[in-house]
């Protein structure tokens, strides 16, 4: 008695229907299933990182005290 039948379905389908129109829920749709392959996309561009890094012996040795000193004194000098 709780649970909605089939029929309570279809009411609250033709309503929203009459409410939005076949044309506004068609865009909807196009939007949602784009939405979901951008997030496939995604997810399966989320799995080969480790690909993308840089290896550890390229990386600069410089330490980061070094490149912060360089940058105030690029900061202190006038133009």
């Amino acid at each position: 008695m709780g649970g909605l039948s089939i029929w309570h379905w279809l009411i609250v389908l033709v309503i929203v229907v009459l409410v939005f129109g076949t044309k506004r829920l068609g865009n909807v749709g196009k939007d949602l299933g784009e939405a979901v392959k951008g997030f496939k996309k995604g997810m399966q561009d989320d799995d080969k990182p480790s690909a993308q890094l840089p290896d550890e012996s390229r990386r600069d040795t410089t330490s980061t005290s070094q490149r912060d000193d360089s940058t105030s004194d690029n900061e202190r000098t006038p133009r």
